[in-house]
């Protein structure tokens, strides 16, 4: 007996999933009768934590049902900004660090793994914590076990910040995480972190910062310019402080040597 057939369309935000012969519009997929909608959507590429919802014959319909021969489903993509019944935070894997970075600069809640943990540990943390798993791999992002996840589309930074913060439009509080380890930072007297110091920085400047989790050191450097030029940009289109006061220094920081010291 021939497979049970439908027909399926994709918008073209995801047609990047599926294969090129999918991508021109509405394409019959034989389906064998006991897959739900969501592991059909999966099989053909698509992970759901891409997927906004499901129509099928022009009805709203779960990732559950049980396609039946004759329908047309139709995948929509996830609307913008998104919203997350629970807390607004990230979790990145080992190759977006600079995005991690440039998060964090913002003020937004990113841990980061700096070295290949695998696939299943990178889930269960986005479980346990709560944390919205950002990931170019499509096959981690296909895991059941995370809490929430979303694809990140672009190979460079500044568009992958850019996509991450209209889809998700989370508070933005610049310099006042800690770009290392994603710790919260408070204000510090110089002689409190005088040991941290060189002597010219010592000797150049008087506000300092320091994280309140690893002790790293920050104070307005030689990268402010650029730093300072990428939390603008974000402020700008994506909302947050409109005022001089840029987190508990009044005033923009750089990280002391020895530290991923930049959001590059």
């Amino acid at each position: 007996m021939d497979k049970p057939e439908i027909r399926i369309d994709f918008p073209s935000s995801l047609r990047t999933f599926v294969g090129a012969r999918r991508r021109a519009g509405s394409t019959a997929v034989q389906v064998d009768g006991t897959s739900t909608l969501g592991h059909v959507v999966e099989s053909l590429g698509v992970p759901l934590t891409e997927v906004g919802g499901l129509t099928v014959d022009g009805a709203p319909a779960d990732a559950s049902h049980l396609p039946a021969h004759g329908q047309h489903v139709s995948v929509l993509a996830v609307a913008r900004p998104q919203h997350l019944d629970g807390p607004l935070r990230f979790l990145l894997d080992v190759h977006l660090g600079t995005l991690a970075r440039r998060l964090r600069l913002l003020g937004v809640d990113a841990a980061y793994e700096s070295v290949d943990i695998g696939d299943a540990a990178l889930a269960a943390r986005s479980a346990a914590e709560q944390r919205v798993m950002l990931s170019r791999d499509r096959g981690l992002l296909h895991r059941r076990e995370l809490w929430a996840g979303a694809y990140v589309y672009s190979h460079r930074p500044e568009e992958q910040l850019q996509d991450v913060l209209s889809r998700f439009a989370p508070p933005l509080d610049p310099w006042t995480r800690c770009t290392a380890c994603n710790g919260v930072l408070r204000e510090a007297a110089k002689t409190t972190v005088r040991r941290h110091l060189e002597d010219g920085t010592e000797r150049s400047y008087d506000v300092f910062a320091q994280c309140t989790a690893c002790e790293q050191v920050y104070w307005r450097g030689a990268h402010h310019a650029r730093l300072s030029a990428i939390v603008a940009e974000a402020v700008e289109r994506y909302g947050g402080p409109r005022t001089a006061p840029v987190g508990p220094l009044n005033t923009s920081i750089a990280p002391q040597r020895g530290a991923p010291a930049t959001a590059r």
